[in-house]
């Protein structure tokens, strides 16, 4: 007898199973890899940026609807931390009001989130792979063979369509658009942009472009981004990555900090006689943002290309090596709950859902608090026997 399933133990799902679990369900947890929340400990290799503390209304408007606002007023910033810390995972908010565990890493943090999840009963099944229904059941691939459970309520945690290789590979979008699920399609998100370079540039691959003012359309962006083989990558890229991926142009303003008299008086001092390069080493320009002007704007004048340096792109890295995606399950398919129309007892949560926000914490937010409003709206849900 299954009480309540959740495929995908991914941090939405978790969540979701734990919002089951304490409605007083019986929880089985499905995951198709050998160990849960993959994604999650890639995410936190370089520091576990868990949520952004800054006002809520200022937080929700990071995303690109409202899909999430009712769930980000149950479980948003505040919430995020202090749930951190009931895990024993005390965090720190750094300058840029990013929020971090002081341990920085995934690992301490989901190692406490499964054994308390384990306290509270739930059975989680790894290599558990969902291949669709059969016979009205969901079927699983299973090491001990093919296996079908008829929950009475069920937690969709499926991912995106980005990082196959962690578990997101949207093999569930023919399954549930067969049953009517309407689904927008997938793009990528906060992802890098690929570039023709020029040979000369391949000594400066791997290296920043430090405290630039980028612009795409009407949005622009303070901070860094990283020259590499492939493009252009980093944050200060990946905030404006909606933008870019829709067409926009990228320019880069090198000198943001200084007043536009003030650089036109140092560029008025340079000896015309110099070559662009002297003229760029005197103006105390880094080589890797030198090296861009050499590469974009030797044909500009030298304060446009200083200010506004165009950097043609040649769109959007492959989507499976973005860090999240854009589409998925339309609103329209759901109901305020995240209850399937189409699918009445099946809900969905995290990345499944289109929806697309930046990083700097709200990716992790967002699917955190979906999940746990999911679980919750599931946990009403009776059902009969299966």
């Amino acid at each position: 007898m299954t009480d309540a399933l959740v495929i995908g133990a991914g941090p939405a799902g978790l969540m979701a199973a734990e919002a089951l679990a304490l409605a007083g369900r019986q929880v089985v947890v499905a995951e198709a890899k050998p160990t849960p929340a993959r994604k999650f400990l890639m995410a936190g290799k370089s520091g576990l940026n868990v949520t952004k503390d800054e006002p809520l209304a200022d937080f929700a408007a990071a995303y690109d609807s409202d899909l999430l606002a009712p769930m980000l007023a149950g479980f948003g910033p505040a919430e995020v931390a202090q749930w951190c810390r009931d895990l024993g995972q005390e965090v720190f908010t750094g300058t840029s009001g990013r929020v971090f565990p002081l341990a920085m890493k995934a690992s301490p943090l989901l190692r406490a989130w499964l054994a308390r999840l384990a306290g509270q009963g739930v059975d989680l099944r790894t290599r558990w792979q969902w291949q669709g229904w059969e016979d009205g059941a969901f079927r699983f691939a299973t090491p001990e063979g093919a296996r079908l459970l008829r929950p009475r309520v069920t937690v969709l945690a499926l991912g995106g369509a980005s990082w196959a290789r962690l578990g997101s590979d949207a093999a569930w979008v023919p399954w549930l658009a067969a049953r009517g699920v309407q689904i927008a399609p997938f793009k990528p998100a906060n992802m890098g942009f690929a570039v023709a370079w020029s040979d000369h540039m391949a000594a400066h691959f791997g290296q920043p472009i430090k405290a630039a003012l980028l612009r795409a359309g009407p949005q622009s962006v303070r901070g860094e981004f990283v020259l590499s083989a492939r493009g252009v990558e980093g944050s200060a890229i990946y905030a404006l990555s909606r933008a870019l991926r829709e067409g926009a142009a990228l320019t880069v303003n090198l000198f943001p900090d200084l007043a536009p008299l003030a650089l036109a008086a140092r560029i008025a001092r340079l000896k015309r006689s110099d070559s662009l390069g002297n003229r760029l080493r005197k103006l105390g320009l880094p080589a890797p943002a030198a090296a861009l002007v050499m590469e974009f704007g030797r044909n500009l004048p030298l304060e446009e290309a200083l200010t506004a340096l165009p950097v043609p792109l040649l769109g959007p890295r492959p989507m499976d090596e973005a860090i999240s995606t854009a589409g998925g399950i339309r609103r329209e398919a759901l109901t305020e709950g995240l209850e399937l129309r189409a699918l009445p007892g099946v809900f969905a949560c995290g990345e499944m859902l289109d929806w697309e926000a930046p990083t700097g914490g709200y990716l992790l937010t967002g699917c955190w608090a979906s999940g746990l409003w999911a679980g919750n709206h599931a946990a009403m849900v009776r059902g009969a026997d299966p």
